[in-house]
């Protein structure tokens, strides 16, 4: 029975299920992202119509237009889980795919260090990092497949154990999920060209690939480089990620998540911590690096200094890396385990996510925080010839597509379309205070809504043309040549 026990409840089960309570903390946070609607939208027009999207439909500024919906299938999922659940549903996965993610890299922890305790100190570095992309993201798909990639390269080199025939179908996943491939690409390619080299410059290496490992790597790899053309859209969605580097440039300037990491932020602080912790024990332990954790730590800190997005990468990279350099820390003892007192905050943590757990109306509550909930219904009394040219605000375009179909958008977070055609441009412009009159004037627009506290609304509230419709706390709508204020809530 005690054995029984320990092996459900063992010491590392334990670790783990502290580590998923924190991590339920840190994600719950509402699913108020502003992509989350048009995924939703996609996967519903998918199901229904079984054809793919291949031109824009919901904009009427680039209607029309060749468009890739590159994340077809991790939007499934998100539709599944919401006609099942509503807004509970959406929550209920996100958290889900968080834990998979945070998990996965307690096990690559646990893989190459050999040491659950030091896998598990490992992780709060890559849980204070991963949090900048906590949400309903197609990423977490992205980011799960990674985690599969980096166990089945480490099993290999490691342990001689040849799960490689899992990564062309691993990619294949991944390249109809989300870009974030290509991170993956890079990966097995550091994989495979660190393991022909010796040691370089303090490092170490383990034994070069045998002639028959490298023959089997470099066809696994060409394997799954031919995987990737497995996909509705061809090769226009695999150069889909070289399109974005460059082509997008102010997709790039302009999202915040694109932005390099500021060091006087939080998350930058404890990128700066992760890496000087990782170098600071290398050095007191006088360690040497094995030259593909090495490969893989520069890789993480360049992608992770250039875009705060890739500080998530950061984190599932440096938590095995640290766990590695934890030599110090005493390794788990089977034979003291106390299954009792594991089993007890295995449901102490279960216990807590299902008392934090929000409710429907709780993040209702948070979506209509963000979201212009009560000004959609005025725009859907608008008459159709009416309410064709509505300027809306940026991250509002997603919401508007699932939420108020008859009225098309302006913009919205599918950035790459847009810029494309200069419509972020002359977004940027307007909501900059930039020529925002001509803007309005060059679309003919007759609407516009805006954040109330917007700097363009401030703008309309002056202007003798445009008058204030509708108003409440999140949202204005703004009215070319109409009467003042008709419509007020509160």
């Amino acid at each position: 029975m005690r054995k029984g026990l320990i092996k459900v409840f063992s010491f590392p089960v334990f670790l783990g299920a502290v580590l998923a309570g924190c991590v339920f903390h840190f994600a719950n946070r509402g699913v108020a992202d502003p992509d989350i609607w048009w995924h939703l939208r996609n996967a519903e027009y998918l199901l229904k119509t079984h054809h793919f999207i291949r031109l824009d439909m919901y904009s009427y500024t680039v209607s029309g237009v060749p468009w890739i919906n590159h994340e077809w299938l991790s939007e499934l999922p998100y539709y599944f889980a919401w006609k099942a659940w509503g807004l509970r549903g959406i929550f209920v996965l996100m958290a889900v795919l968080i834990e998979i993610v945070m998990l996965g890299v307690y096990y690559l922890g646990c893989l190459v260090s050999g040491n659950c305790k030091a896998a598990f100190l490992g992780c709060w570095v890559a849980m204070f990092l991963a949090t900048v992309s906590f949400g309903p993201r197609t990423l977490l798909f992205g980011w799960i497949y990674l985690i599969v990639l980096l166990a089945v390269l480490w099993r290999y080199k490691l342990h001689g154990k040849d799960s490689l025939f899992l990564l062309p179908p691993l990619f294949l996943l991944w390249v109809n999920s989300h870009g974030s491939w290509l991170i993956g690409l890079v990966v097995l390619f550091l994989f495979v060209v660190t393991g022909l080299f010796d040691g370089i410059g303090g490092t170490q290496q383990l034994p070069r690939w045998s002639p028959a490992q490298l023959k089997r790597l470099l066809t696994v790899t060409a394997f799954s480089v031919m995987a990737l053309f497995i996909n509705p859209y061809g090769y226009k969605l695999v150069f889909y990620p070289f399109d974005f580097a460059l082509r997008q440039n102010l997709n790039v300037a302009s999202v915040e998540e694109w932005a390099s990491v500021d060091f006087h932020s939080f998350r930058g602080k404890a990128l700066l911590g992760a890496i000087f912790l990782v170098l600071l024990i290398t050095v007191l332990r006088r360690q040497s690096w094995r030259l593909e954790s090495f490969a893989l730590f520069l890789f993480a800190v360049y992608s992770s200094v250039t875009y705060m997005r890739f500080l998530f990468l950061a984190g599932i990279i440096f938590a095995p890396l640290l766990a590695m350099r934890l030599d110090l820390v005493p390794p788990y003892e089977r034979e003291k385990d106390k299954p009792v007192i594991n089993a007890a905050f295995v449901m102490a943590a279960v216990l807590f996510a299902v008392l934090t757990f929000p409710s429907e109306k709780d993040l209702s509550r948070d979506v209509q925080r963000l979201y212009p909930t009560k000004a959609v219904g005025y725009l859907q009394s608008l008459p159709l010839a009416d309410n064709r040219h509505v300027l809306n605000d940026y991250l509002w375009g997603g919401y508007l597509i699932l939420n108020c179909r008859n009225v098309p958008t302006f913009i919205d977070s599918r950035v790459d379309i847009f810029e494309y055609n200069g419509i972020v441009r002359d977004y940027l412009d307007f909501a900059n205070l930039k020529g925002s009159l001509e803007v309005l004037d060059r679309y003919s627009i007759r609407y516009a809504l805006l954040s109330t506290s917007s700097p363009a609304g401030y703008l309309l509230r002056h202007d003798p043309d445009w008058h204030a419709v509708y108003s409440d706390d999140v949202a204005t709508i703004f009215e070319r040549g109409s009467a003042p204020v008709i419509s007020q809530a509160r």
